[in-house]
């Protein structure tokens, strides 16, 4: 079933409405998380010499945001809600966009990376394709995109006041394929828990350029 305007602008809405009445009660609960194994794996497949300029998609009250500015590079968040906007300002020092998930307003072929830790799950399964095309146009050629979502069975809908689209790993993959991404390596997470307790899924994946053919894609790990 395709989803009409109308229930989309509720679904951001009321998502948006979520965080920030709990913007507090969210930091607080996630300020602490250690998620030095995702920011790596950008880091560690992207070319050239740093500093690079990095996009944290849905960056928060800005945890990870102030970790990439701390290491030198030229970081900027982007987040719907306003209240994790104003908070990564503060506790980043670097440049927030507030932009809805939906209606992304970015300048092409500016980023080195994007960072995308436990957001683009937000996005209804049907705008999906639109807004990893508007990452792919946003990232420079051979740029980076790191996404980590908790995977399911291809349900969405609503969860505590939030709107999340679970895809299967394979479907996951072959969205973001579609968008014009070869995929560099992925691993779930928490890490050292048997499979099924692992609901995460990180990926990574370059945009491809008209020079590329095709990459290896790295074993899980």
């Amino acid at each position: 079933m395709t989803l009409p305007p109308h229930e989309l602008d509720k679904i951001v809405a009321v998502t948006l409405d979520h965080y920030n009445r709990g913007a507090e009660d969210f930091w607080a609960g996630t300020r602490d998380h250690d998620v030095s194994q995702n920011i790596a794996a950008l880091l560690g497949h992207m070319d050239g010499t740093p500093p690079f300029t990095i996009l944290d998609f849905g960056c928060g009250p800005g945890r990870d945001l102030k970790v990439f500015a701390e290491q030198g590079h030229h970081a900027i968040g982007l987040d719907g809600a306003e209240r994790f906007a104003a908070m990564a300002r503060r506790h980043s020092g670097c440049e927030v966009w507030q932009q809805d998930f939906l209606r992304l307003a970015l300048p092409p072929g500016h980023f080195d990376g994007i960072y995308a830790n436990a957001s683009l799950f937000h996005v209804p399964g049907q705008e999906l394709p639109r807004v990893l095309r508007d990452l792919w146009t946003t990232l420079k050629p051979g740029g980076v995109l790191f996404c980590s979502n908790p995977h399911g069975d291809n349900q969405e809908g609503w969860s505590s006041g939030r709107y999340g689209s679970y895809h299967a790993p394979d479907v996951w993959r072959r969205l973001v394929a579609a968008a014009g991404f070869v995929e560099l390596a992925h691993y779930y997470r928490p890490a050292g828990r048997p499979r099924p307790q692992q609901p995460w899924l990180a990926t990574v994946w370059r945009k491809l350029s008209p020079a590329d053919t095709d990459a290896p894609s790295r074993p899980d790990r």
